[in-house]
């Protein structure tokens, strides 16, 4: 059955054909999203002080202390059917949302101010001389430990998880490096081709210092986006970048799924530390619950209470939240668009800007140089795009009446669609019911001409496009108690059936 679920106005949501919401709604289930990352095995690594204070310079010591999270994969997935890659926000049933520059940040630890993370491609046979000369050490093609200019996380953490006590500065780097290579590849830059990170990441860690001023929050952010616009997509049926970042997001703003908090620590991901969990309640469920959201399952502003104990560095960067900008990392380029999201900084959220459409299809090589350096180019104005809106209570009715036009807030078919419909069809089988049992002698002419009408409405309504055959064979239509009879009127006017007759001849006087 096709089903034309809108949006009312597809200038904004103009991919609505390829959203996994089009396929939900013909009762195409996709099921659970397999989830890309891979911590599990990070506390594996032993690191020495020496190199502790590399990780730091590098801008990994907060981040490297979060360490493996379970992942709720229902919650996730619930989640991605929600995300649109033309705005790069969550349509909800209360508005838009996102997960900002600033959130990054607060929730990782990572710097969102600073280089963009860009490099040159790196060929299968630069890769293993980049191996030897930045590692000391070569991954074995024969042995699967290096494919397509990518080395297996599992051959990093085996080779180079604990350094030797006795070993040079040069040795530390090496075993250095390769913990940061492993660390990016098992969570902000995870990909969806199992456990593999491309080696076109380590020059970024030549030099330590170096790395330290890179965006690399920023990048994970990108990396993020682009995941979670691909997973959207109802062809897809897996999803990477770091999910970390968007459960934690998802438990400090959604009351859904959200379990109790640890005790307060920064970065505040420390926060929901051993606290997921693989959930028992179904995508289903959490689908039904984001369709039914309320503004009391909603915070919007969620990191007000942790205020002092954010770092006055991190402090100094959280402008670039409202940062109307381009994240890049290598060749992913996507936008940030704090202007659809502005009740996230206790804004007032005024009708957004119209999007440029992308072409994200046939894109030759020079076109991505040319948009890479554009992209390069608008991240370093990043300070001059700050979006503002007036500090001031309002009415959100234009915002949310142009909102429903342009969006689709309800995914939960089963309830929406089925449910409701077949519970309609089934009431109105009833009432069919009902009227057939009313007796018709003691009715007058115009009542009885009356009676013939409603009956004829209800049989009409009820057998079109074969809608009769599905509500008795149908569930639905085993909605009556098992001893529970169908009111009649009785001759004597008395009953239930009376009270059903005066219902169905009441007129206005």
């Amino acid at each position: 059955m096709d089903i034309d679920v809108g949006p009312v106005d597809p200038s904004v949501l103009y991919e609505q054909d390829l959203h996994v919401s089009s396929a939900i709604w013909e009762a195409q289930e996709r099921g659970l999203l397999r989830c890309q990352e891979h911590t599990s095995l990070l506390h594996q690594w032993k690191l020495t002080p020496q190199q502790t204070n590399l990780v730091d310079k590098a801008g990994f010591g907060l981040f490297r202390k979060i360490g493996p999270m379970t992942l709720n994969n229902s919650l996730i997935s619930a989640l991605v059917e929600r995300w649109r890659r033309e705005t790069n926000t969550f349509h909800l049933p209360l508005g838009e949302t996102t997960i900002t520059l600033d959130e990054v940040s607060i929730i990782l630890g990572l710097d969102i101010d600073g280089d963009p993370v860009v490099g040159p491609k790196v060929g299968d046979e630069a890769a293993l001389e980049t191996c030897g000369r930045l590692l000391g050490k070569l991954p074995s093609a024969a042995n699967k430990e290096v494919n397509c200019s990518r080395v297996k996380l599992n051959w990093l953490k085996r080779t180079f998880s604990e350094c030797p006590e006795d070993a040079s500065d040069e040795v530390v780097k090496c075993h250095t490096r390769a913990y940061l290579l492993y660390l990016i590849g098992s969570t902000i830059f995870a990909t969806t081709d199992g456990d593999k990170v491309s080696v076109k990441y380590l020059p970024l860690f030549e030099d330590f210092e170096r790395a330290g001023r890179f965006a690399w929050g920023a990048a994970a952010l990108a990396c993020l986006y682009r995941a979670l616009g691909n997973a959207s997509l109802k062809s897809q049926s897996n999803i990477c970048g770091c999910l970390t970042l968007l459960q934690c997001w998802s438990y400090f703003h959604l009351d859904i799924g959200r379990p109790e908090r640890s005790e307060a620590s920064f970065p505040l991901a420390l926060l929901w530390k051993g606290k997921g969990n693989r959930s028992k309640t179904d995508l289903s469920e959490y689908r039904r619950e984001l369709d039914d959201l309320d503004p009391s399952k909603i915070t919007w502003c969620p990191y007000e209470r942790y205020e002092s104990m954010i770092p006055p560095h991190v402090k100094a960067e959280l402008s670039l939240g409202r940062s109307k900008t381009t994240l890049v990392c290598f060749e992913k380029i996507e936008m940030h668009f704090p202007d659809r999201c502005l009740r996230q900084f206790g804004k007032r959220q005024p009708i957004p800007q119209k999007v440029k459409r992308r072409d994200r299809k046939n894109r030759r090589l020079d076109d991505l140089d040319t948009s890479m350096t554009q992209a390069c180019e608008e991240w370093g104005e990043r300070g001059d795009h700050i979006v503002d809106s007036p500090n001031v209570v309002g009415d959100d009715g234009a915002y949310m009446e142009w909102y429903a036009r342009i969006s689709i807030t309800k995914l939960y078919r089963e309830a929406f669609l089925e449910n409701q419909v077949m519970n309609m069809i089934a009431c109105m089988r009833e009432f069919e019911e009902a009227a057939s049992g009313i007796s018709m002698e003691r009715l007058s002419p115009v009542e009885r001409e009356v009676m013939e009408s409603v009956k004829d409405t209800f049989s009409s309504n009820l057998t079109f496009g074969g809608w009769q055959e599905v509500a008795v064979n149908s569930s639905y239509g085993k909605r009556r108690r098992r001893n529970e009879q169908t009111p009649t009127m009785s001759n004597n006017g008395g009953g239930g059936g009376s009270d059903l007759s005066s219902l169905l001849f009441q007129k206005d006087t």
